[in-house]
């Protein structure tokens, strides 16, 4: 399948689902050590939040790297993934000593739980996929609904800003003179994902009556300087994840990253 035929499907839902027959989410967040960048600090922010007895709902649960790494910490775990492919692949390392409850299911619906029924919620990639704002709204909603009156909840989203330098310089160099972007404003048109701005992000939770703890560059410039990064020994790989987290919550830092990591509670 290639992005045109992708782009012709107009149904959100089937779309998604096209989408990951031509990515692969089984080794996004680990093929190499800048992949490892946003699992690693992904992980540090949640384990932050999480005490014994602490139960996890990882909504757009994806192919289950974030469930699985829980799971195996002794954390009682629900995954809800949309992607009939993807949730194959989670079932597929599934053992029975995992506290997994793997769900093929909708992130704007998840009727199947009760109110205030875990303590964190993981919503690390509907949002960059619903680009209905009333669908985007009922997402949020729910994951609002579910979580405890004092659990956490976890928001990425794809930075817009970002997505420019990425495309240019790792894909296609004429992307600055040709790319499927508004050449006055800088909005990256949203197909295949939906994109924001760190601005337009953090208002989309704080009008969800979200109140922010952390706004995070959580991947940083790991997919731009990747080639270089994947050179780096394991001691200077170390360092430079600690010179990551440094920055990574400074304001100035926000918007060059191609993930954002917002968390907050209700």
């Amino acid at each position: 399948m290639d992005f045109d035929t992708l782009r012709a499907i107009k149904d959100e839902s089937e779309r998604i689902s096209a989408l990951y027959k031509i990515f692969n989410e089984d080794t996004r967040l680990n093929y190499s050590k800048s992949a490892k960048v946003e699992f690693f600090t992904t992980v540090s922010y949640v384990e932050k939040y999480l005490k014994h007895g602490s139960r996890i709902i990882d909504v757009g649960a994806g192919a289950g790297e974030y469930s699985i790494y829980f799971a195996k910490q002794g954390y009682t775990v629900t995954a809800v993934e949309l992607v009939e492919n993807n949730v194959r692949t989670f079932k597929e390392k599934l053992t029975s000593d995992l506290d997994i409850d793997l769900r093929q299911g909708n992130a704007c619906d998840l009727s199947d739980f009760d109110d205030c029924s875990f303590d964190v919620v993981l919503l690390l990639g509907p949002l960059y996929h619903i680009s209905n704002p009333d669908e985007r709204k009922k997402c949020i909603d729910e994951a609002r609904r579910v979580c405890k009156k004092d659990g956490v909840i976890f928001f990425a989203y794809i930075s817009n800003d970002m997505v420019i330098l990425t495309e240019t310089f790792l894909y296609n160099l004429d992307y600055l003179k040709s790319g499927d972007y508004d050449k006055e404003t800088f909005v990256v048109d949203n197909f295949p994902f939906v994109f924001f701005t760190v601005s337009k992000a953090r208002n989309e939770i704080i009008q969800n009556e979200i109140i922010l703890l952390h706004e995070i560059a959580v991947d940083g410039v790991s997919e731009l300087l990747a080639e270089k990064i994947n050179q780096l020994d394991d001691d200077s790989f170390n360092q430079y994840l600690k010179y990551h987290f440094y920055c990574c919550e400074k304001p100035e830092m926000l918007g060059m990253s191609n993930h954002l990591l917002f968390v907050g509670h209700k």
